[in-house]
Parts: C-alpha cells; sequence; structure tokens
C-alpha cells in the first residue's frame, strides 16, 4: 500500500495495529515506573499529538499534560537547528517526574536542547518516551538514555500517525516510509 503525500511516495512501515500493540506495551512500562506520581507529561508538537493522546489515555493516575512546540525539520531533513521556548509550558515542573513525548529521535538534539531547558524547572526526574527512535544516527548513545522506545528505525524518512510531509500526512493511522524506487 502506498500514499502520495506533495511529489513523493511513501509505502507502508508499520501498519496501526502494531503502533497499537506497543503503545500498550509502552504505556504499561510508564505506569509501572511512575505509579501514582502526578507526572507532567510534556509532548513535543506537532508530531507526537497523536501518540500523546494514545499514551495518556492508557494512563489511569491522575496526570497533566502540557505541550511544547518546536521545529527541527525542513522537508525531508533535519535542519540541525532547534527552535524552542518553554515559557508555554503552565504546568510546575519542580520536583515532578516529567515525561517527554516524542514521535521520533533521530540525532538526539531536539531532545538534547529540550533537557537542558527543561532541567532549569528543577524537575524530580525526565523520561524520554518516543515512537519512533533511529540509534544509527543518535549523537547521544552515551549522554542521554531513551526510557521507552516504541520502535527502533534505519535511518529513512517517515511520515503518519502524527509525523508529516511539509504539512501532510499526520492523519495517517499507518506510519509510512519514504520509497526509494
Amino acid at each position: 500500500m502506498t500514499v502520495q503525500l506533495h511529489d513523493k511516495t511513501f509505502e507502508l512501515f508499520i501498519p496501526q495495529e502494531e503502533i497499537e500493540k506497543r503503545i500498550d506495551v509502552l504505556s504499561q512500562m510508564i505506569v509501572n515506573d511512575l505509579g501514582d506520581t502526578k507526572p507532567v507529561f510534556i509532548s513535543v508538537l506537532n508530531g507526537a499529538f497523536m501518540f500523546t493522546s494514545e499514551i495518556v489515555k492508557r494512563f489511569p493516575y491522575n496526570c497533566e499534560v502540557d505541550f511544547l512546540k518546536i521545529s527541527s525539520y525542513v522537508g525531508t531533513t533535519s535542519s540541525g537547528n532547534v527552535n524552542l521556548t518553554t515559557n508555554s509550558i503552565k504546568a510546575s515542573l519542580a520536583n515532578r517526574n516529567i515525561i517527554i513525548l516524542e514521535d521520533i529521535i533521530d540525532t538526539g538534539l531536539t531532545i538534547k536542547s529540550l533537557l537542558n531547558a527543561l532541567s532549569k524547572y528543577n524537575p524530580e526526574k525526565i523520561y524520554i518516551a518516543t515512537l519512533l527512535f533511529k540509534p544509527e544516527v543518535y549523537k547521544f548513545k552515551n549522554e542521554i538514555d531513551i526510557n521507552y522506545i516504541g520502535f527502533n528505525i534505519s535511518n529513512e524518512f517517515v511520515v503518519g500517525y502524527g509525523l508529516d510531509y511539509d504539512g501532510l500526512g499526520r492523519n495517517l493511522l499507518d506510519i509510512y516510509k519514504l520509497n526509494q524506487i
């Protein structure tokens, strides 16, 4: 199965059923680790909105959810620049467990910038959960651990389940990879 977005064709990569099963597992891991500590989930927008929704729906205890808009992609390429501001966070983060919810972590530059910014609020602990992880291009292997990983993928451009290609594809329920043919 393929989809056409702008000038690119994408082929089915991870079906919705697999995504949901993996989110069930990740959610249970988060519940087991955090329990009833009233954590703050911080969703990295725009891409993590679907992942965030599914994780939070499965969290049975009180929690807060906040959102940060961060951008580092232009088209299909990571720009290497991270535009980030934490001013929009309304939740009190001091002495709280924070779970950063990311759609995808590749080089790790975005997550490093976010960790540095959030650490200034003196949280109890910061956890990182990502739906997709590209270990072969991740630059912080010995420095930043990713606590919860949905799927390890190769360094391919993907869309769907919140991820986009120039604004299109976020609404797809499956994840698709760029067709290289």
